[in-house]
C-alpha cells in the first residue's frame, strides 16, 4: 500500500513539473536605463527554446537580484516571450564625510565601506556601512562618536548623493590600567610589557594613551608571550574589560590566569630514513641541556632556527617540521619534532600586494626563499618574521597557490602598512640634576626601510643634538650602515674648570658575525674646542685649544641574554677599543665589561657584573686630554656623588686613567606583594678610579670604594620613580658620599 502511494505521488510531481514547463522564442526587457538589455539577459542565464520550470524562473530572479543593480525584478513567459521587468537602484554620484578633519580617517572609511561612487545604492548595504563606520571609529578610540546619514535624491538621472554627518566627540582616554587574576607578577612589571599607557595631562605627544581596540589586542599577545617565556605554558589572557570612568575616560583591565609553571621534560626527534642522524647531533645536545629547565617558547624558536641551519648546511631543500607537545604529569612537557620531506615544489612567482608606500625592492630584500628556489616552509616563515620585525607593517600574510604547471607554486605576500613616523619627548629630575629630551623618527623613509632619527637632549651641564641615517641593507650586503652628525656643548666650569664644544661625524655598522657574537665598528671624525676658566689649574690651562681627531672604534659582544629588557638569564660580554688614526694628541682607550644574570627563586634574579676602562697617551710627554679622562658611570658606584670620587688636583676632581667596578644585585619581587606597583632590590658596589698621568703630586686615588644598599622602583602618577638608600662601606678622604639618590622620569 505505501509503495503504491509513493508511486502515485511521484507521478503527480513529474506531471506537475511537465505541466509548468515552458520555453520562449524571444526576450522583452523593460525598465532598464543604465544596464543594457543584453547584460540583463546574460545575468538571467535563461536560454531560448529550452524548457523552463518554476525553479529556472526563480533562479533567474535570484541571479538578477544578486547583481545588486536592481531594486525590483519580475520574470515571466507569455506567448513565447520572456518578459523581464526591472527597477534599477539609483547610482551613487558622490560620497561625503562631514565632521572629520583628518584625511587618514576619511581614506580609511572610504576604503572600508562597501558603497562606492558609481556603484548602485541600496538601504540594506547603507546600514551595513553605517555600522562599519561606527566600529572603525570606536577601534580608533572615538567611543563617543555619532554617525548620521543624509541621502539626496536626483530623480532626473536616478542618482543619489550620500552625506555622512559624523560627530567625532572626544577620543576615549585610558584613565587607569589594571591587572587582575592569578597574574604572578606585580603590575609594575606588566605595565612595561604592554604598549598602552595611562593618560596624564602632560602626555601631549603620546598616542598610546587613547583606548584602541587593536592596541589592546596587541597587548594581550604581548602579555601571553611574556608569560610563555617565563614558563607559564597554559597561561590565559582573557578578554580586555573596559569601564567608563567619566565622559571620556576609561578604566582598562587585563585578566590573567597564569596557571602553573612548566618544565621541559623529554625531547624526541624523528627523521626520514635517508637523513643522517649525526647531522642532528648538535640539536640533541641542545635537548639535553634544556631537560628539566623552565619552559620558554623562545627556546622552541631557537630549536627551529637550529633546524633551519642544518637544512641549509646539509642541503635539505624540502624539509618540513611539525612539533607535537604533550603534557606529562602536572607541569612537565614532552616535545616531539617530526622532520620530514615536505611537498617538493619550486617557487614560480612571488607577488607582493598592499605596499602603497614601501618600495617593492625593500620587501624582496627580506625574502629568503626567492623565485626559482625550492620551497622551504621554515625559511618561508622566517621571511614573514623578517618583514614583521622591520616595524613598518601592521600585518604580513602569505598565500600559496598552484603555479602554471605541476611542481610550481605562486606565493602572494600581502602586507598592510602602518604609520612609521614617531614624535617623542621625555623629562627627568633627580639628585644628579634634570634632563629633557625630544626627538622625531621616520622608520621607512622614501619607502626603502631607511631610518631617520633626529633628537636633542638637555641637562644641567650639556646640550646635545644628533641626526642619524640608517640604511638597513647597504649595497645589498645584509648589513645596516649608520651615518650620524652630532654636536655637543658641555659646561663643567663650576665643578672641573673647563668647557668643551664637540662636533662629530660618524659612519658605522653592526652585525651578528657568528651566533650570539656581534661586531660593531665605526669611523668618526671629531673637532673639539676646549676652554678653561681663570681659576683652572696650570695643567688644565695647558690643554686649552682646538683638537681634531679621526678615530676607529669597535666593540665585540657576546650576547645570549634572554631579553634586552629586565633579563633573567644569560651573559652579555663586550670588548671595546678606540684607536686614533689622526689626532692632535694620540691616546687609546681599551675596555671590557661583562654581566651575567640568573634566576634563583620566586622570580628573583641575581646579576653579577664587572666593568673596566683604561686610557693612555701614545706619545711621550703628552697627557690625556682633560675632556677624555675617565669618570665612573653613575650606576657603577652608588653611595657617592657622580664624578666626585677618585684623583684630585687641589680641590678639583680630575678623573683618572684607569677605572674598574664590580657590581652585584638581587631583585626581590616577593617582598611586600600587596604593593603592586613597587619593586625592591638589594645591591653591592665596589669600584675604583685611579692614576693621573700629568701629575705625580695629585692624589692618585688608590682606594677601593664599596657600598651596599636597597633600590626601590615605583610607578607613580607622574612617571616611574627610582631611588636608592646606600651605606658607603669604604671610601677615600676626599670622596663626597651620597646616601640617597632618586630619579623621576616620564614621557610626553
Amino acid at each position: 500500500m505505501i509503495k503504491k502511494l509513493f508511486n502515485i505521488i511521484l507521478v503527480l510531481v513529474v506531471c506537475t513539473t511537465i505541466a509548468y514547463s515552458e520555453s520562449f522564442l524571444d526576450y522583452n526587457v523593460t525598465g532598464n536605463e543604465r544596464v543594457s538589455t543584453q547584460t540583463i539577459i546574460n545575468f538571467s542565464k535563461l536560454k531560448k527554446e529550452v524548457d523552463l520550470d518554476k525553479n529556472d524562473i526563480n533562479n533567474a530572479l535570484k541571479e538578477l537580484y544578486e547583481t545588486n543593480f536592481f531594486e525590483n525584478v519580475s520574470v515571466n513567459i507569455k506567448n513565447g516571450i520572456l518578459n523581464i521587468n526591472v527597477k534599477e537602484y539609483p547610482v551613487i554620484q558622490s560620497i561625503e564625510f562631514k565632521g572629520i578633519k583628518a584625511k587618514k580617517y576619511i581614506k580609511t572609511l572610504s576604503d572600508e565601506t562597501i558603497l562606492k561612487v558609481k556603484s548602485s545604492f541600496n538601504k540594506f548595504t547603507l546600514q551595513k556601512d553605517l555600522n562599519k563606520i561606527s566600529n572603525i571609529l570606536r577601534k580608533s578610540g572615538y567611543y563617543f562618536s555619532k554617525v548620521d546619514v543624509r541621502i539626496k535624491d536626483n530623480p532626473i538621472n536616478n542618482s543619489v548623493n550620500i552625506i555622512y554627518d559624523v560627530t567625532m566627540g572626544d577620543r576615549a582616554l585610558i584613565d587607569e590600567i589594571k591587572f587582575i587574576g592569578d597574574k604572578k607578577f606585580k603590575s609594575s612589571k606588566l605595565l612595561n610589557v604592554i604598549t598602552s599607557e595611562e593618560s596624564k595631562f602632560w602626555k601631549i605627544l603620546s598616542s598610546k594613551k587613547y583606548l584602541d581596540k587593536e592596541r589592546t589586542e596587541f597587548d594581550k599577545r604581548l602579555l601571553k608571550n611574556f608569560y610563555l617565556d617565563k614558563g607559564y605554558y597554559n597561561v590565559n589572557v582573557e578578554d580586555v574589560y573596559t569601564q567608563i570612568v567619566n565622559e571620556k575616560n576609561f578604566s582598562l583591565t587585563y585578566k590573567v590566569d597564569a596557571g602553573k609553571k612548566f618544565l621541559f621534560n623529554k625531547f624526541e626527534i624523528n627523521l626520514p630514513d635517508d637523513y643522517e642522524a649525526k647531522n642532528f647531533d648538535q640539536l640533541k645536545k641542545v635537548f639535553k641541556k634544556l631537560e628539566n629547565s623552565i619552559y620558554s617558547y623562545k627556546n622552541i624558536e631557537s630549536i627551529l632556527s637550529e633546524i633551519d641551519k642544518i637544512a641549509v648546511i646539509k642541503n635539505y631543500e624540502f624539509i618540513d617540521v611539525t612539533v607535537i607537545e604533550k603534557i606529562e604529569g602536572n607541569n612537565k612537557l614532552n616535545f616531539i619534532f617530526n622532520i620530514k620531506e615536505g611537498d617538493k615544489f619550486y617557487v614560480e612567482r612571488i607577488n607582493i600586494n598592499g605596499n602603497n608606500i614601501t618600495n617593492e625592492e625593500f620587501i624582496r630584500q627580506q625574502i629568503i626563499v626567492d623565485e626559482g628556489d625550492p620551497f622551504n616552509r621554515l625559511l618561508h616563515n622566517k621571511t614573514i618574521n623578517n618583514l614583521k620585525s622591520a616595524n613598518i607593517f601592521k600585518s604580513v600574510k602569505s598565500e600559496i597557490s598552484e603555479g602554471s604547471v605541476s611542481g610550481l607554486k605562486t606565493i602572494d605576500l600581502i602586507v598592510e602598512e602602518k604609520p612609521t613616523g614617531e614624535i617623542a619627548a621625555g623629562a627627568g629630575y633627580g639628585t644628579s640634576g634634570s634632563t629633557f629630551s625630544a626627538g622625531i623618527k621616520e622608520n621607512n623613509f622614501n619607502g626603502k626601510g631607511i631610518k631617520l632619527d633626529a633628537n636633542v637632549t638637555l641637562t644641567q651641564e650639556s646640550i646635545r643634538g644628533k641626526f642619524s641615517y640608517t640604511n638597513p641593507n647597504f649595497r645589498y650586503s645584509d648589513r645596516a650602515v649608520t651615518t650620524s652628525i652630532e654636536s655637543t656643548s658641555t659646561d663643567k666650569e663650576a665643578d672641573y674648570g673647563y668647557k668643551t664644544s664637540l662636533n662629530k661625524v660618524l659612519l658605522g655598522t653592526s652585525f651578528e658575525q657568528y651566533e650570539d657574537i656581534y661586531f660593531s665598528p665605526n669611523l668618526s671624525v671629531t673637532h673639539e674646542q676646549l676652554t678653561t676658566t681663570a681659576a683652572a689649574s696650570v695643567n688644565y690651562k695647558k690643554q686649552e685649544g682646538s683638537y681634531l681627531d679621526a678615530l676607529f672604534n669597535y666593540s665585540l659582544t657576546f650576547d645570549n641574554i634572554d631579553s634586552s629588557y629586565n633579563p633573567t638569564s644569560g651573559t652579555i660580554s663586550t670588548i671595546v677599543q678606540e684607536l686614533p688614526i689622526i689626532s692632535t694628541d694620540y691616546s687609546i682607550i681599551n675596555g671590557y665589561q661583562v654581566t651575567g644574570y640568573k634566576k634563583i627563586m620566586d622570580e628573583s634574579v641575581l646579576s653579577v657584573g664587572f666593568y673596566s676602562r683604561a686610557i693612555n697617551a701614545l706619545q711621550t710627554d703628552t697627557d690625556v686630554r682633560v675632556s677624555k679622562r675617565l669618570f665612573l658611570p653613575q650606576g657603577r658606584l652608588r653611595g657617592f656623588e657622580s664624578g666626585k670620587v677618585g684623583p684630585k688636583d687641589g680641590a678639583d676632581f680630575v678623573g683618572g686613567n684607569y677605572m674598574a667596578s664590580f657590581n652585584t644585585a638581587l631583585t626581590l619581587p616577593f617582598l611586600l606583594p600587596s604593593f603592586d606597583k613597587v619593586d625592591f632590590s638589594v645591591f653591592f658596589d665596589a669600584a675604583n678610579l685611579w692614576h693621573v698621568d700629568y701629575s705625580k703630586i695629585a692624589d692618585q686615588g688608590n682606594t677601593v670604594r664599596t657600598a651596599t644598599g636597597v633600590g626601590v622602583n615605583i610607578i607613580t602618577p607622574v612617571g616611574p620613580l627610582s631611588f636608592s638608600l646606600t651605606k658607603p662601606i669604604t671610601k677615600a678622604d676626599g670622596d663626597i658620599t651620597e646616601s640617597f639618590r632618586f630619579n623621576l622620569g616620564t614621557s610626553f
